[in-house]
């Protein structure tokens, strides 16, 4: 049967053929997404990376100035003949995008302009496995209406809010977050609801959301340090749970049900310790947060002050830091060289917690990863376990999604 048929053998239906409009809207955003990639661009550089004419680059980039998605400055000197060309750069002011992070022991809330700059950030310390689902999201519109109060006085105008929350996330609902305590919860409507109350003269703002991990992978992605930036790599975030998220060719790996990524739920001991999500012996139970300073001898529950005190201690070449400390490299280096065998990543990249921990977490996860990798691409000092950039965090990149949002339909904002 020929693949454009339909089972009886008519012809399959065919997309409808684009109008003048929707290719306007089309080149619209190739303009735009030009200009966002290069930073700053000629309507000559724009109609080189476009393919497009420079008339018609002209013409698109009149619009989108006066949409308030570009702005002009400066000159670009080609050297070659004629007069120099007015550089584009997109907007500082105009639609921008909100991140939102729920995480088990504080918000953080970012506001970027069209450029992916960080305009505005607001984190607050909380243990939100002491209050209802419903009260902590309360919480955090509560951060993001203020967020979004001061990127007004910036002349910014969030067209979006997405939610970067912890556990499995699907169709706006968190299915199961075990650290926080929440099964089933129809996050989206309930933080849209709070943050609607909160701003009762204004627009409805569009609520997405996404796993925490997933979107802080993205930031890596799209903000890491150019120098090290691969297309394929494996995202460790530690916080008090351990999650991950593998990008794959620039796009992240989702699963078929939006879950995959899970590793901070991965069996290191099938009779190990019990874990929140009903399972035994899982990494998180090793190299989480509150593993860590357990077996550092320091309080569990000590957030964020407690991860200091085990890196001051560290530093200091105390003998229960750096044993805790290299245990958990230990027990990492054993469970992503499974990943990096199954998946064949460029590198691995840990963010969260392990960021600043780097230091004596790597040289034992490097040692079994080598030990382990059975491509042998896994040398002693390869460079491929990799710290996170700063700029590589869940709330950057959830608020990054919905810029993107505006770099795929600029007029859908204007």
């Amino acid at each position: 049967m020929d693949d454009q048929s339909t089972p009886r053998g008519r012809p399959a239906p065919l997309a409808p053929k684009a109008d003048k409009d929707t290719v306007r809207r089309h080149n619209l955003s190739l303009v735009l997404r030009a200009v966002h990639d290069e930073s700053a661009l000629s309507r000559a550089g724009a109609a080189a990376r476009t393919g497009l004419t420079r008339a018609a680059v002209s013409s698109l980039a009149d619009q989108l100035i006066r949409g308030g998605f570009l702005t002009e400055s400066g000159k670009s000197f080609s050297g070659q003949a004629g007069r120099p060309g007015t550089m584009l750069t997109p907007a500082r002011t105009g639609p921008a995008g909100a991140g939102v992070e729920v995480n088990v022991d504080y918000v953080s809330v970012c506001v970027v302009d069209l450029a992916g700059t960080d305009r505005v950030r607001l984190t607050e310390h909380l243990d939100n496995r002491r209050e209802p689902a419903a009260e902590v999201l309360e919480r955090a519109a509560r951060i993001a209406a203020r967020a979004v109060e001061s990127a007004a006085e910036q002349e910014l105008d969030p067209v979006g809010v997405e939610l970067a929350l912890p556990g499995l996330v699907s169709q706006g609902s968190v299915r199961q977050a075990p650290n926080l305590g929440w099964n089933r919860v129809g996050a989206e409507e309930l933080f849209g609801a709070a943050l609607g109350r909160l701003r009762p003269d204004s627009p409805a703002l569009p609520v997405s959301s996404d796993n925490e991990a997933n979107v802080a992978a993205l930031a890596e992605l799209w903000f890491g340090a150019p120098q090290e930036r691969v297309d394929h790599f494996l995202y460790l975030t530690g916080e008090i749970g351990v999650g991950g998220a593998l990008v794959v060719g620039g796009e992240l790996l989702r699963g078929a049900h939006g879950f995959a990524g899970e590793i901070g739920h991965t069996v290191v001991d099938p009779q190990g310790p019990a874990c929140r999500c009903g399972s035994q012996g899982c990494l998180e139970q090793y190299a989480g947060q509150l593993a860590l300073l357990r077996a550092a001898g320091l309080d569990e529950d000590a957030g964020v002050p407690g991860v200091a005190e085990l890196e001051r201690r560290a530093r200091a070449g105390e003998e229960s830091a750096l044993g805790a400390l290299a245990e958990a490299g230990r027990t990492l280096g054993v469970v992503l060289s499974g990943a990096v065998n199954l998946f064949d990543p460029e590198a691995v990249v840990l963010g969260g917690i392990y960021r600043t921990l780097m230091p004596w977490l790597a040289p034992a996860a490097d040692r079994e990863l080598t030990r382990r990798t059975v491509s042998g691409l896994w040398p002693p000092g390869s460079g491929r376990l990799r710290a996170s950039s700063l700029a590589g965090d869940a709330a950057r990149g959830a608020a990054a999604r919905v810029v993107r949002g505006v770099l795929a339909d600029p007029l859908a904002y204007g």
